[in-house]
C-alpha cells in the first residue's frame, strides 16, 4: 500500500488551503519539504495530483479521488481515536466479565446495578460461557475482566487482589461430623461429596484433596440450590464457599464446619488485558466487586489494575 494516513492529512490540507506555503505552515513543514513529500505521492500514484491555476493548487482527477477517500478516511479515523479515548478514560464501552466459579453470579447483579448507576455509558455482558475457561477467553479477546483463583503467568495479562472466602464442609445437623468444630482431608476419604465441578476442575480437589491421595465419591450437581437441597435430605456432602450456604446455616437446616484445623481459604484476583489496565471504569468496577461481594475480605478497596503478571520461567 504506497498511501499512508499522513499522505491524506497532506493533501487534504493542500486542497483545503488551495496554498502550499499555507498548507506547510499548518502542517509545520517547510515549503520545500511539502513539495517534496507531494511529489513523492505522485510518484508512487504515477499521475499528477494538484495542479497550480491562478496561484492556487486545484486537484485534478485523480487527486480528487484520492481526497474523497481521504474524507472518509480521515473522519473514520478520528471517531475512532475519540471513542478509544473515551474508552481508556473512564465511562464509554464494552466490558465483558465472566467469574471463575458459577456460585459467584448469585452476588454479581448487586456489583452490575451499583455499576451501572456509576457508569451508565459502560456495557456489562455476562460471558457464561467463558466460566469455565476465563484465560483463554481473556487472551483470544473474547472476555475483558474475569474474577478467578486460577494462577496467571502471561505478560499480556494484568491482576489485582480482590478477596478471599473460607470454603467450608457442610452436612445436615444429624451428619457424624456436626459435632466436630473442624473436619481434615482424611475424613473424606468415604463420603459421597456433591459437588459443581468435575475433580479435575474442583478447587477442593486440586487445591487439597488430590494432593493429600484422598478420592472421596464425588456426584456433579450443577446447580447450587440443588446441592444444599440434597445436603438437606442426607444424599452427601458438600464443600462451598461461607456466603453461599450462609443463609441455610443461619436457618440451622445444614451445619458447615472448617476444612483443616486453620480453614480452607482461596483467594480472588481480577484479570484483565493489560490495555485495559489501570482505567477507570476497571477499577470501579473492582471497587464495587470488594464492596459487595459477600464474603471474608482482605482488601476492601483493590489496589490500581496495574501490576503485569510476571511470565512463566
Amino acid at each position: 500500500m504506497d498511501l499512508e494516513v499522513r499522505h491524506l492529512r497532506l493533501m487534504q490540507t493542500v486542497a483545503t488551503l488551495g496554498s502550499l506555503t499555507a498548507a506547510a505552515d499548518r502542517l509545520n513543514l517547510t515549503q520545500s519539504a511539502l513539495s517534496h513529500q507531494l511529489r513523492d505521492i505522485e510518484d508512487r500514484l504515477g499521475t499528477p495530483l494538484f495542479l497550480r491555476r491562478n496561484r492556487r493548487m486545484v486537484a485534478t482527477p485523480a487527486g480528487q479521488r484520492v481526497l474523497d477517500s481521504a474524507t472518509t478516511i480521515l473522519a473514520e479515523l478520528e471517531r475512532t481515536e475519540a471513542a478509544v479515548r473515551a474508552l481508556a478514560k473512564n465511562r464509554q464501552g464494552l466490558l465483558r466479565v465472566a467469574t471463575e466459579c458459577y456460585t459467584c453470579y448469585h452476588w454479581l447483579p448487586h456489583v452490575l446495578k451499583d455499576f451501572g448507576q456509576k457508569c451508565p455509558s459502560v456495557e456489562v455482558r455476562i460471558e457464561v460461557e467463558a466460566t469455565w475457561r476465563p484465560l483463554a477467553a481473556l487472551l483470544a479477546g473474547k472476555l475483558d475482566l474475569a474474577i478467578m483463583t486460577s494462577p496467571v503467568r502471561d505478560r499480556r495479562l494484568a491482576a489485582t487482589a480482590l478477596f478471599r472466602d473460607e470454603i467450608l464442609v457442610i452436612v445436615p445437623p444429624d451428619h457424624p461430623f456436626a459435632a466436630k468444630t473442624f473436619v481434615k482431608p482424611s475424613d473424606l476419604a468415604d463420603q459421597t461429596m456433591l459437588m459443581y465441578s468435575l475433580k479435575e476442575e474442583s478447587y477442593v480437589c486440586r487445591k487439597l484433596l488430590t494432593p493429600a491421595g484422598i478420592e472421596p465419591t464425588l456426584r456433579q450437581v450443577q446447580l447450587t440450590e440443588a446441592i444444599l437441597e440434597m445436603v438437606r435430605a442426607g444424599l452427601g456432602i458438600t464443600a462451598l464457599g461461607r456466603w453461599v450456604a450462609q443463609p441455610y446455616l443461619d436457618r440451622r437446616s445444614l451445619v458447615g464446619l472448617r476444612l483443616t484445623p486453620g480453614g480452607f481459604y482461596r483467594q480472588w484476583q481480577a484479570v484483565v488485558p493489560r490495555a485495559l489496565a489501570g482505567t477507570d471504569y476497571v477499577n470501579e468496577f473492582l471497587r464495587l466487586v470488594a464492596a459487595r461481594a459477600p464474603v471474608a475480605r482482605t482488601d476492601v478497596t483493590p489496589r490500581p489494575v496495574l501490576r503485569a503478571v510476571r511470565a512463566a520461567g
